[in-house]
């Protein structure tokens, strides 16, 4: 992290015309008042811009006459940029700085496990219970999409209100359509309400595979049996299921299920950043150079096994996990991502080639895109 002190207003220049015309994050620090922080493409030419001295008055920002220091840091992406920005917003404006970075959390889906019958609902803030909670999404309308969908394959209440269950409750039109187990109307027991949840939470910390696997059985068995009419409705379900799993936003799945590698450019020449997502918390950025060992190129795949063997993975507070997701989750589903995010369900199966090979373009600043599941 460089750093120009704005004792010597000559030497002072003098640094700025050394700084390099890359992208980068930087600090005005000022004699009085809150540092100016931002980001930017050109970073010599909008510090010059902002504390060089005018021969005439101009309209623009100029800090010159408040300076005191500056502090800058090179980025090599997006999202480089975009976590340094949130890492100094925090410390700089502890109290302001979601707004400050425009920063809102994108959509989750969460299952109430807390409450006696629990239900979905669409929410943008984590918390610490017991509830199960399914993101991010690209927009609440696309959570709001998959929730209607999956929900018809499940009897899971829909209904917001708290429950007091009594068999002169008028229920609603979801009970009426088969589409709610009607515990309000004492339908169903506890316990069979709560295999129901269980099922829906099983279904989404599994990808969807948890019913599909059962639909694809019952059909191979419905037409061993040569009962095709029944076959067939269990295979037009298992096909709403394929495509409704297809359709979903890339990143979104069981919170504590949510594993990636990010692989980014560099600011370095001839290297990239790698940034790892473990149940939902991110790590990361690490730069990953090609350098030797003993004189001798080492493998990528070996160098990168072994950064996540040497990795801790102690988990970040709720407040900090969500924010961290919604700026990656912001780059990711934006159209100006410049990297790749590879999505995994097990970290004992880490899609090692892939992501090597990614790191190679990114190193030799090839154009990249985001890594979509097939």
């Amino acid at each position: 992290m460089p750093i120009l002190e704005a004792g010597d207003l000559a030497q002072f220049d003098a640094a700025l015309e050394e700084v390099p015309n890359n992208p980068g994050v930087f600090v005005v620090f000022v004699r009085e008042g809150a540092p100016y922080l931002a980001r930017t493409g050109l970073l010599r030419r909008r510090l010059l811009r902002l504390l060089k001295e005018r021969d005439k008055p101009s309209r623009l920002l100029n800090l010159r006459q408040s300076v005191s220091r500056v502090e800058y840091w090179l980025t090599g992406s997006r999202l480089d940029s975009s976590m340094r920005m949130y890492d100094l917003a925090r410390t700089h404006f502890p109290g302001e700085y979601l707004d400050y970075l425009h920063l809102r959390s994108p959509p989750y889906l969460k299952i109430l496990a807390g409450n006696e019958f629990p239900r979905c609902q669409v929410t943008t803030q984590l918390s610490g219970s017991r509830s199960v909670y399914y993101g991010p999404f690209r927009s609440r309308a696309s959570a709001e999409y998959f929730e209607n969908e999956f929900l018809d394959l499940f009897q899971l209440r829909r209904c917001q209100e708290d429950l007091a269950p009594s068999p002169s409750h008028p229920g609603c039109i979801y009970g009426e359509m088969g589409k709610c187990l009607r515990p309000c109307q004492e339908a169903v027991s506890r316990e069979e309400y709560a295999g129901e949840v269980q099922r829906v939470i099983d279904f989404l910390s599994t990808g969807g595979a948890s019913m599909l696997d059962n639909v694809i059985a019952s059909r191979d068995r419905l037409s061993s049996a040569m009962e095709f009419e029944q076959a067939a409705r269990q295979h037009k379900r298992a096909e709403k299921i394929e495509e409704m799993m297809r359709a979903r936003d890339p990143m979104a799945r069981d919170l504590e299920q949510l594993h990636a590698i990010a692989v980014a450019p560099s600011y370095r020449t001839g290297a990239a950043d790698i940034g790892f997502v473990r149940g939902g918390h991110w790590y990361g950025l690490y730069e990953l150079t090609f350098e030797l060992g003993e004189g001798k190129p080492v493998p990528l795949d070996r160098r990168l096994r072994e950064i996540i063997e040497a990795q801790e993975w102690p988990p970040s507070g709720v407040r900090e996990r969500q924010e961290r997701l919604a700026v990656l989750a912001r780059w990711f589903y934006s159209g100006w991502c410049d990297g790749e995010l590879f999505l995994f369900d097990d970290w004992a199966r880490v899609p090692f080639r892939k992501v090597v090979n990614a790191i190679s373009r990114a190193a030799r600043g090839e154009k990249t895109t985001n890594e979509l599941p097939a």
